[in-house]
């Protein structure tokens, strides 16, 4: 039963990588400001909570993904240790191939600090407008920074970078003010220090990542298309505590998804037992409700037992 366990937290401990203090409140209002109209995931995390966390390094090495790793081993060539970095909001839209990442970064860095460590390293700056990019690597794959003022700065692709530039001096277009994604950045002072949102295929997506897949076919895409959008946090104390809320078309459509996510615990419980025999199964307290149209999921879990979990891919 090779392979029966999947990834419950991809949003959960990749953010273990970012960490510091910040105000979540003011770096929602520069995502309003900056991602485009076609962001369908938002993710943030405020980091102080997990750097103070038992067993940080630990974990930080086993669950975070190559692609926020090489984000902050960019930013390390930039002069940016992982310890001066405050705050993430992450923000993804559908790619060709997979959805490209970008995002927003705080913390405690200078424009000065970026450009002598650009040039220690042989990194070129690259004008963008009025602006200044520092890009590693080549192709359409590359990773780049541009600092907006002291301590807060853009990344991504260079094409991300120049539609986030054009969406803060209004040349795109950026959230829609009645989306789902702008109403929840609108709230997020009232968060939880790590928290996200997705809409649309991005659902998918995300719960692909997230729930065991075992050896059941299933049609992601279309098992989860009644579920319009995806709220989730995480409170990481002694704990780790997860909440998702998921919106459904309607009541029948809302049952429905019940009964998958029903059906995929089922399935994570009997490979747990093969694979991890005497081991605590943090699924084993993982609380699925249905109100209406409403669906929520629920589960707390200590951070040994997370330690079952495969290496995230993110």
């Amino acid at each position: 039963m090779k392979g029966l366990v999947n990834h419950w937290a991809l949003s959960l401990i990749p953010v273990l990588a970012l960490a510091g203090q910040g105000n979540a409140q003011e770096l929602a209002r520069e995502a309003l400001r900056t991602f485009s109209s076609d962001t369908i995931r938002i993710e943030y995390a405020s980091p102080s909570k997990l750097r103070g966390l038992p067993d940080y390094d630990s974990l930080k090495q086993r669950f975070v993904g190559p692609r926020l790793r090489e984000m902050e081993e960019s930013f390390a060539k930039l002069g940016v240790a992982e310890r001066d970095i405050n705050e993430v909001m992450l923000a993804w839209k559908p790619g060709s191939s997979m959805m490209e990442l970008s995002g927003l970064v705080a913390g405690r860095f200078t424009a000065r600090q970026i450009a002598d460590g650009a040039a220690s390293n042989g990194i070129a700056a690259t004008p963008f407008g009025i602006d200044e990019a520092y890009c590693i690597g080549s192709g359409s794959g590359n990773s780049c920074l541009v600092i907006l003022r002291d301590s807060v700065g853009i990344f991504g692709t260079e094409q991300s970078l120049r539609q986030m530039l054009d969406v803060r001096d209004g040349t795109a277009t950026g959230l829609p003010s009645d989306s789902r994604l702008a109403k929840f950045l609108g709230e997020a002072a009232a968060q939880a220090p790590i928290w996200g949102v997705a809409t649309g295929v991005a659902v998918p997506d995300l719960l692909r990542s997230w729930l065991p897949q075992g050896n059941i076919e299933l049609d992601w895409s279309r098992a989860f298309q009644p579920v319009e959008s995806m709220v989730y946090s995480v409170e990481a104390a002694d704990t780790v505590r997860l909440d998702v809320k998921m919106d459904c078309t309607d009541d029948r459509s809302a049952e429905s998804t019940r009964q998958i996510f029903e059906g995929l615990r089922m399935v994570q419980q009997m490979a747990w037992q093969n694979l991890h025999p005497g081991r605590p199964n943090p699924f084993q307290n993982l609380e699925i409700a249905r109100d209406g149209s409403h669906l929520s999921l629920r589960m707390a879990s200590s951070y040994t037992d997370l330690q079952g979990f495969s290496t995230l891919g993110g």
